[in-house]
């Protein structure tokens, strides 16, 4: 082989082996240009991804209503995911069911449509109970069902789930054989995850402010006043209750010192609000307000707020009305007690009583008592008479009795009211002026109660003469009179009046032109109850010399005469004296006398002794009952009470003993309690309560001894 040959061979080698590199290296550039290019398409598609996502993360930041969120999560996946239709579910509470709130494309229709919560409804469902990512096709020839009903072809559904919860789910569905893409499937895991935390903050904050709004609902329809006092005690935030109670508009209660606008720098208040500060809990503190002329209970509490030391979250009552209640209930439980104890007193003086009224009236009838005499024992009588009926008046107010309704003389009551504040007029000095009608007016109703309707206006009557000014005399002027068919009550008096703008409320509970403390105001609201009980009407006006002119109209009875006699010491019925015949035909008949009061006993023995008949006293009860079985007696007057053993008396004893002596006994008894009257009326024995009339207890007994 020549040398030429050689180098031929050579270079023709050499110029395959640099066409195949060259071949080589053009096929790998073009290889690197393709995975670049494929490359910049990735890096292009994940950059828009994530400019997406960004775009999505500012569009959801934008609203925190969870339906517009849904709305813009759905648009989003629409836009950026291959589907033909797209829907966010959410979780409807308070009754757990699944709710389409938003879709686009083949799904809008299905926008507010409602379903259960379960595993078995659809694929949403299967992706919120399985907490992941779920797909389904028409592979194995079925289609499956995105929801109940909504059948599709092909669909992903990935669960919302944020800060432990599942709100919902989020689904897309193709109508074609093409699947979905792990990058599809990727950013619709990754949209859900963003969605999830935008809707579970939405869902969070819908339940702050429900929480604030249901608090701030509360905090103003507190009917007491709430205020937030700072380190300063000025108010940082009131309700509409303290607003209404210090009478200004809501905001300009803020900023108020707490203490100025309720007492004026009240030392006990500024001491509750430091003891509060220093973390103690003091007890409530009720006082009267001047500026606001009520009386507050004030109760105030550490304010649990961090950054806000020394603040002060008080509590403000009015308790006007329940001290009112109170002091109602007070009085009532002293009227009960009044009643107890003029219960015992009347017991106590209608013996001593009994006497003193008994022989003056003996005295009287003396022949041998000179006139001169008379006159000082007439006095006596009078006087004792007098006491009976201040002790009667006090009993008929102070206890307590069941409503009677019978025909009662007005006019009547009216003096026994007057009687009653007699020492307070005088107290006061008060003239008092009465113009009573002439004849009886009668009215139907329950004397108690009467008696205390005159006695409130006459006492509120005498209430505002002694605050009269100085330039009008201090009188109160009563007045009754018949106007056809109507009886009319006027109480009048010089005092200062009834102000104008609590004349149109004067009789509502509660409402008093005195200050607290000094009345409940509920006497005119009772007796104004009790005036419309009966029929009538209870007005108020303006006096003519000034002060107020309270007037009482009441239907007048039908009945022409009054069918009630005023009490008298007689309890039974009028009895009238003995004819002289009549104690002449007794003479010499025995009387057994039962009566622990040594006076009584001296007095009746005296009466009875003068008629000529014989009175033997017992000496207590159980002596008396020992008498009567061996001796025979025409007449019986006794005390019903008077003790024969523990828990036995003496008209228990006789009525059980000796039921046929019950038509020849009197009861004689200074018990003025009510379950005494109804005892002895069960008991069907005559009885006389003391001090008794002495002709009238004669003439009762001249009626059992007269032969019959």
């Amino acid at each position: 082989m020549t040398t030429l040959t050689v180098l031929a061979g050579v270079a023709l080698l050499a110029a395959g082996c640099g066409l195949g590199w060259w071949v080589t290296t053009t096929r790998c550039r073009r290889r690197d240009e393709t995975a670049l290019a494929r490359a910049r398409s990735e890096l292009t598609r994940r950059l828009n991804e994530l400019f997406s996502l960004q775009e999505l993360t500012y569009v959801l930041s934008e609203s925190i209503h969870l339906d517009r969120i849904a709305e813009q999560v759905a648009r989003f996946v629409i836009r950026f995911i291959p589907c033909d239709g797209t829907l966010v579910a959410l979780e409807s509470r308070p009754e757990i069911k699944l709710r389409v709130a938003a879709a686009e494309g083949s799904l809008s229709a299905l926008v507010g449509t409602e379903t259960e919560i379960a595993e078995d409804t659809g694929l949403v469902g299967m992706a919120m109970t399985h907490e992941h990512l779920q797909m389904a096709d028409d592979s194995d020839g079925r289609l499956p069902e995105l929801l109940p009903g909504v059948a599709v072809r092909r669909a992903a559904a990935a669960p919302l789930r944020s800060h432990g919860m599942t709100v919902g789910a989020v689904a897309v569905v193709k109508d074609s054989e093409d699947a979905f893409g792990q990058q599809d499937l990727r950013l619709l895991s990754t949209i859900a995850t963003h969605a999830a935390m935008a809707l579970a903050n939405a869902r969070f904050f819908d339940l702050i402010r429900g929480g604030k709004k249901q608090w701030e609902t509360t905090f103003d329809a507190l009917a007491d006043g709430v205020a937030v006092v700072d380190d300063h005690g000025r108010i940082r935030r009131a309700n509409h209750a303290l607003a209404t109670l210090l009478g200004k508009p809501l905001p300009e209660v803020i900023g108020l010192d707490l203490c100025d606008a309720l007492f004026w720098q009240s030392a006990e208040l500024i001491e509750l609000l430091d003891a509060a500060r220093a973390g103690v809990q003091p007890p409530p503190l009720s006082s009267h307000s001047e500026e606001l002329d009520l009386i507050l209970r004030i109760t105030v509490s550490p304010y649990p707020r961090a950054g806000a030391v020394g603040w002060v979250v008080a509590l403000i009552e009015d308790v006007t009305e329940q001290k009112a209640l109170e002091a109602q209930l007070i009085q009532a439980e002293k009227m009960a007690a009044v009643g107890q104890l003029v219960s015992g007193v009347a017991h106590e003086l209608n013996n001593p009583l009994t006497s003193i009224s008994g022989l003056s009236e003996f005295l009287l009838e003396r022949p041998s008592t000179t006139e001169r005499e008379r006159e000082h024992i007439r006095v006596i009588h009078e006087q004792a008479e007098r006491a009976a009926r201040i002790v009667q008046n006090l009993l008929t107010f102070a206890r307590h009795s069941p409503i009677e309704l019978a025909n009662v003389d007005l006019n009547e009551i009216t003096r026994r009211a007057t009687a009653l504040i007699d020492y307070e007029l005088r107290l006061r000095e008060i003239e008092l002026e009465t113009d009573l009608a002439d004849q009886v007016l009668l009215v139907h109703g329950d004397r108690n109660q009467l008696q205390q309707v005159v006695l409130n206006l006459l006492t509120n009557a005498v209430q505002a003469a002694s605050e009269a000014p100085p330039e009008r005399p201090r009188v109160v002027r009563l007045s009754t009179a018949l106007t056809d068919d109507e009886i009319v009550l006027r109480v009048a008096d010089t005092g200062p009046g009834v102000p104008s703008e609590l004349l149109p409320k004067i009789f509502d509970p509660f409402v008093t032109t005195k200050r607290p403390g000094q009345g409940t105001g509920l006497g005119l609201s009772i007796t104004y109850r009790i005036v419309q009980g009966l029929g009538g009407r209870l007005s108020v006006q303006r006096a003519a010399e000034g002060g107020a002119l309270f007037v009482v109209t009441l239907p007048a009875s039908a009945c022409g005469a009054a069918t009630t006699k005023p009490p008298t010491n007689d309890i039974t019925a009028e009895s009238q004296a003995p004819s002289a015949d009549a104690v002449a035909a007794l003479t010499g008949r025995s009387i057994l006398l039962v009566d622990d009061d040594p006076a009584v006993r001296r007095m009746i023995g005296v009466l009875f002794a003068q008629d000529g008949q014989h009175i033997e006293a017992a000496q207590d009860a159980a002596h008396a009952v020992e008498l009567l079985e061996h001796k025979a007696y025409d007449l019986i007057l006794a005390d019903p009470r008077a003790a024969v053993s523990a828990g036995e008396s003496f008209a228990a004893v006789l009525c059980t003993r000796h039921p046929h002596l019950k038509a020849r006994t009197i009861f004689l008894t200074a018990d003025v309690r009510p379950e005494t009257t109804d005892w002895l009326g069960r008991l069907g024995c005559r009885y006389f309560q003391k001090p008794f009339n002495v002709r009238e207890l004669r003439a009762a007994a001249a009626e059992i001894l007269s032969p019959t």
